[in-house]
């Protein structure tokens, strides 16, 4: 189990004699950089995405010599077509975070980077997605949004070995190439006329297959010779259009309209719950109103709910208000818009509450695990969780995973 105890200044604790109304400072816990943590840009970049009118967008045709543009990588530096002049053979793969068939081939794209960066070939990769068109039900398959911030994130933590363009402002360079799925290759002679489009590969499980369709035809490319397959269909997660943001409204406002509810439970129903006789992952979150760390980062656990929520998960909410306080907590939950399963301890004996939930919790809040089908705690956090460490506790579970 992976238990850690966050540094705060202060931190809600259950307190003595029943009385659950103070904050007092936590368990100090070392002092270290955390690598998990979403960074704000410090590149000098600052992302913009805005609403982009519809257009037609049209994939480029064969022979096509390609658009220019203008895009920063993850380090803040700006590319265009020019700084690839030297390189014989320019491979554009359309890719992103959130998708699961995109993180499928990442080690595949970094593989072919490596073996053909010496050949004359340089490999690009751009992030075509608006966050306004990526609803938090896409996101499933990923610890990460398509966000300029979470980016920088994925290409550290995979060791990308090519730049990382981001598309996300504007969209500027997806209406231009017209990319219909991610990941989705392109690759131009040096002429930088189109000689191939479409799929790297034909098998997506990772260990199937080795980019064959994307190796051939660069290797005929280099070799002055036409490609046997110029083009072929791709595979993937659909391109998210700015002006698709009406639609994500329209779910957006189906989400907030579900009912909220609080039911009140005792300790050997909190047994129960914790028990987890479900086949789901279960995110289990201890909370109060007059809790202000708890409070903060709520919201972020229900849009938990919203990413892993149509897979083996479910976040659970449990409050540790008062019984004489339910409907102050239930306008809270409303508020927050929690149509989860959210529960209020009916009792008065906080060290009960204690024991029926975790014997190791210490009693501080907020407190949050999460928890296997039969119980097993897999992980535990007490002081407010470290959301994108959380993410990745869940996406990597075994229950879960980060591709079909």
């Amino acid at each position: 189990m992976k238990t850690k105890y966050r540094l705060l200044h202060t931190t809600c604790l259950i307190a003595l004699a029943g009385i659950l109304s103070a904050c007092q400072p936590a368990k100090e816990k070392e002092a270290a950089t955390n690598q998990d943590s979403v960074p704000a840009s410090t590149t000098g970049f600052k992302p913009n995405p805005q609403r982009v009118s519809e257009v037609e967008v049209k994939t480029l045709s064969l022979g096509t010599v390609a658009p220019p543009f203008k895009l920063p990588d993850v380090t803040g530096k700006f590319y265009t077509l020019e700084d690839f002049k030297d390189s014989k053979v320019l491979v554009m793969i359309f890719t992103c975070n959130h998708c699961p068939t995109a993180q499928a081939y990442e080690d595949r794209i970094i593989k072919f980077t490596d073996e053909y960066s010496n050949k004359g070939v340089a490999v690009v990769g751009v992030m075509p997605n608006s966050t306004m068109g990526l609803l938090p039900e896409e996101c499933g398959y990923t610890d990460l949004n398509d966000s300029y911030e979470e980016m920088i994130i994925r290409h550290r933590d995979k060791k990308y070995n090519f730049p990382y363009l981001y598309d996300g402002d504007t969209q500027s360079m997806a209406i231009k190439y017209g990319p219909v799925a991610t990941p989705h290759a392109y690759v131009f002679d040096s002429d930088r006329k189109l000689a191939y489009i479409g799929r790297i590969d034909n098998i997506e499980k990772p260990g199937k297959a080795n980019a064959e369709d994307l190796r051939a035809a660069v290797d005929a490319v280099l070799a002055d010779k036409p490609v046997a397959n110029p083009e072929n269909k791709t595979f993937g997660c659909s391109v998210k259009w700015g002006w698709k943001d009406q639609y994500n409204k329209k779910v957006e406002d189906r989400w907030k309209a579900k009912p909220v509810a609080l039911e009140k439970v005792k300790e050997s129903q909190i047994k129960d719950i914790v028990k987890n006789p479900t086949d789901n992952l279960r995110l289990i979150n201890l909370w109060a109103t007059w809790c202000a760390p708890c409070i903060a980062e709520y919201p972020d656990l229900v849009e938990l709910q919203r990413w892993y929520g149509h897979r083996n998960f479910e976040f659970v909410s449990l409050s540790a208000d008062k019984p004489e306080n339910s409907d102050k907590a239930l306008n809270f939950l409303k508020k927050a818009h929690s149509p989860v399963k959210n529960y209020l301890y009916d009792g008065e004996d906080n060290y009960k509450l204690i024991e029926a939930v975790d014997p190791k919790w210490n009693g501080a809040l907020p407190y949050t695990m999460l928890v296997e089908p039969g119980g097993k705690i897999v992980y535990s956090y007490q002081g407010p969780v470290d959301l994108l460490e959380l993410r990745r506790a869940i996406v990597e579970h075994p229950l879960m995973g980060r591709y079909y």
